[in-house]
């Protein structure tokens, strides 16, 4: 992918319909518009503090591309954040460079962003799942060579990517790879039947940045006919005691604001330390905006202070 090509950005296409090619194709016009310097004012600069580039992690069956954002200035065994980016069936981790710049610079830390299998007919949300684990393990178990500190570690999401950092949280605990954090942002966090009867949902179905119909999609990508979606709903697992603390952000104009404050209030049921906070006025995906959205600001920063004391501790 050419992070300068000046792309247009695709016309939207017929949710209920768009399949195998057709997705393929779309997906690849808005991921090249994503990254390209058209919109760069609108999904920020990168911090002149931290270093950008992309990698290859060599993973059971398949080689992974990933995005490392590291302090320019600090030295080695930084903290490790995973990121994974959102969208689902569309997304790359370029969207993201505002947010895990800053953070790399000025936490410091070294983030690595995972360019996750993105759901079509061939690779439902399970390919996604084990990509964000298989990545956070593989960086842990090799920590000395990415230049982290396995024992500050911690997962950030963005929607979908939430879903899988949030599950990822789930299977370090089984693990026992003891995280420090996890920051889950306008999450998504139940595909099952009930992931559009929240009232969020309803109130919020057309927003410009995600609509009840991208989310049938995704559910419709997501989980196999015949397959448990719980398995794949943090919402839904049957245990999520004994985590890693939670930072849970939830932007007030988005359908998926009842699933984030949902998971929240389970989370602390459960013993698991969760902030919630919520941004009036905020759509989805804003964290990716920040030219459009001043939302973006003061939830960097709350996500940065999160961090900074997690590490800390």
């Amino acid at each position: 992918m050419s992070e300068g090509t000046i792309a247009q950005r695709p016309p939207e296409p017929d949710w209920a319909t768009i399949a195998g090619e057709e997705l393929i194709t779309y997906r690849t016009a808005e991921n090249r518009f994503r990254a390209s310097d058209a919109v760069l004012a609108i999904r920020g600069e990168p911090d002149p503090g931290a270093t950008v580039e992309w990698r290859t992690v060599a993973l059971p069956g398949r080689e992974l591309p990933v995005r490392v954002h590291r302090s320019a200035t600090a030295g080695a065994a930084l903290p490790l954040v995973v990121h994974v980016h959102g969208g689902g069936f569309v997304g790359t981790a370029v969207q993201s460079d505002w947010v895990n710049s800053r953070l790399a610079a000025h936490l410091p830390a070294v983030v690595v962003s995972v360019e996750h299998r993105l759901l079509d007919e061939d690779h439902p949300l399970a390919n996604a799942v084990d990509d964000g684990w298989d990545v956070l393990d593989h960086v842990v178990r090799h920590a000395a060579r990415w230049g982290v500190d396995p024992a500050r570690t911690a997962v950030f999401g963005e929607s979908c990517g939430a879903l899988v950092c949030a599950l990822a949280a789930i299977r370090a605990r089984e693990a026992g790879l003891g995280l420090r954090a996890q920051v889950l942002v306008n999450p998504a966090v139940d595909v099952t039947g009930a992931m559009l009867g929240y009232g969020s949902a309803d109130e919020y179905a057309l927003t410009p940045t995600l609509g009840v119909p991208q989310l049938r999609l995704f559910q419709r990508l997501a989980v196999p006919r015949g397959a448990d979606p719980r398995t794949l709903s943090p919402l839904h697992a049957d245990d999520v005691s004994g985590l890693a603390p939670a930072l849970v952000v939830v932007p007030t104009h988005d359908p998926l604001a009842d699933q984030g404050r949902a998971y929240a209030e389970r989370l602390r049921t459960a013993g698991t330390p969760a902030r919630l906070t919520e941004h009036p006025g905020a759509g989805h995906a804003f964290l990716s905006v920040p030219g459009l959205a001043p939302q973006a600001q003061p939830a960097y920063a709350e996500i940065l202070g999160f961090l900074r004391a997690s590490f800390s501790a």
